[in-house]
């Protein structure tokens, strides 16, 4: 199986060659880019295009490597030791009924081969990382409490995202394959609003795109991105705004942090503070 895009997503070549590599050499691709570049949407486009079930673990700073694969609900199986299972099915002796299994637990135990999307790895401390990262590479996690070992039916396809908000470890990055998603070139970004808009005036994405582009320039917090552009095309045409009268109307559409904001009100006269 080949992902070749979608009718929802441009898929740059050297993309489409890195993710193409990465599934068959079955290696974790680590996906990296400004936000709003479609690193996340990426693993569900592919999971979409080739049919393939898709498991997401949404990283954060408090999150521990077991927990993805799989956390143990002591409540309810102290409640049902305390008032009984009768009517569950549970029995309070057998562990399994207890299990909640992770995205990386339902990934392994998937009788066919299932997109794994660990999205924003950065968010994660390092250790957490590399914990990750050995049980994707061996294939197989230990339940600690029965000591059994649950091994990945079929190996799934990896795609982890990743904000660079905080290094990644060493032995993390050499384990990956890595591809950096550059923001769209003007000419990209046509082919991209292509796909979203089919029958947009020109005129009006001429004239979104000067103004979309000037805003990137001007040094915000938070510059619009790909999802905030074909937001505001969407609000624009919902609108029937024409190009004549396109003086950046929904400006909260492109650009979303306070600071932002007021600058902009401000005519970019008001300096941020750190």
């Amino acid at each position: 199986m080949r992902f070749q895009g979608s009718e929802k997503y441009y898929l740059d070549p050297e993309l489409g060659a890195i993710v193409d590599i990465a599934m068959v050499m079955e290696k974790p691709l680590l996906i990296t880019g400004e936000a709003g570049t479609g690193k996340t949407q990426l693993a569900f486009e592919i999971s979409r295009s080739l049919d393939m079930p898709i498991e997401v673990l949404r990283c954060k700073s408090t999150i521990k490597g077991e927990e993805s694969c799989y956390v143990q609900d002591t409540v309810l199986r102290l409640n049902d030791a305390r008032f009984g299972t009768a009517e569950t099915g549970r029995n309070v002796n057998e562990f399994h009924d207890y299990v909640i299994w992770g995205p990386i637990g339902r990934a392994f135990r998937a009788e066919e081969r299932v997109v794994l999307l660990l999205d924003e790895i950065d968010k994660t401390e390092s250790d957490v990382q590399d914990n990750l990262l050995d049980v994707l590479e061996d294939c197989q996690f230990t339940i600690r409490e029965v000591n059994e070992t649950i091994r990945a039916r079929q190996r799934p396809v990896i795609i982890v995202t990743s904000n660079a908000k905080r290094e990644l470890s060493d032995p993390f990055l050499r384990r990956c394959y890595c591809h950096h998603i550059a923001f769209p070139t003007p000419e990209q970004m046509r082919e991209i609003v292509k796909l979203h808009f089919v029958d947009l005036d020109q005129g009006l994405l001429d004239a979104a795109l000067t103004i979309f582009y000037d805003l990137r320039q001007r040094g915000y917090e938070k510059p619009p991105a790909t999802s905030e552009l074909l937001n505001w095309l969407g609000a624009l045409q919902h609108a029937k705004v024409t190009p004549d009268r396109l003086n950046l109307p929904f400006v909260g559409t492109l650009l979303k942090r306070s600071e932002d904001l007021l600058s902009w009100r401000d005519g970019g006269k008001r300096t941020k503070v750190h």
